[in-house]
C-alpha cells in the first residue's frame, strides 16, 4: 500500500512540473515573437522620413530624406541591400538596422 502511495505521489509531482513547464513557455515565446515583429516594422518602401529617423539607428533627418528621395527617383526598394546605393548610407549603418528593415 505504501509503495502505491509513493508511486502515485511521484507521478503527481512529475505531472505538475510538466504542466507548469508547458503553461509557462507559450507566454515567453509570444513575447519574443511580438518583439521580433515590432522590431522589423520599418518598411523601406512605405516609411516616411520622420519614421525612418525615429526608428533607425544612425539615420538622421538628412539621411532619411535621402532614402525617401532615392525611393521616389528609382522606385521601390527590391532588397534591403539596395539601401547601400543611397548616398550617406554605408555597410555599418545597414548592418545596425538590418533586423529592423523590411520591404
Amino acid at each position: 500500500m505504501t509503495k502505491m502511495f509513493v508511486r502515485a505521489a511521484t507521478l503527481a509531482l512529475f505531472a505538475s512540473f510538466a504542466i507548469h513547464g508547458q503553461a509557462a513557455e507559450p507566454k515567453q515565446v509570444d513575447a519574443e515573437s511580438a518583439a521580433v515583429i515590432q522590431a522589423a516594422a520599418v518598411s523601406l518602401n512605405t516609411a516616411d522620413a520622420e519614421t525612418l529617423t525615429r526608428e533607425l539607428t544612425g539615420i538622421g533627418a538628412t539621411k532619411a530624406k535621402a532614402i525617401v528621395d532615392y525611393r521616389d527617383t528609382h522606385g521601390p526598394f527590391t532588397s534591403v541591400d539596395e539601401l547601400l546605393e543611397v548616398k550617406g548610407i554605408g555597410a555599418a549603418t545597414l548592418e545596425k538596422n538590418r533586423s529592423r528593415l523590411s520591404l
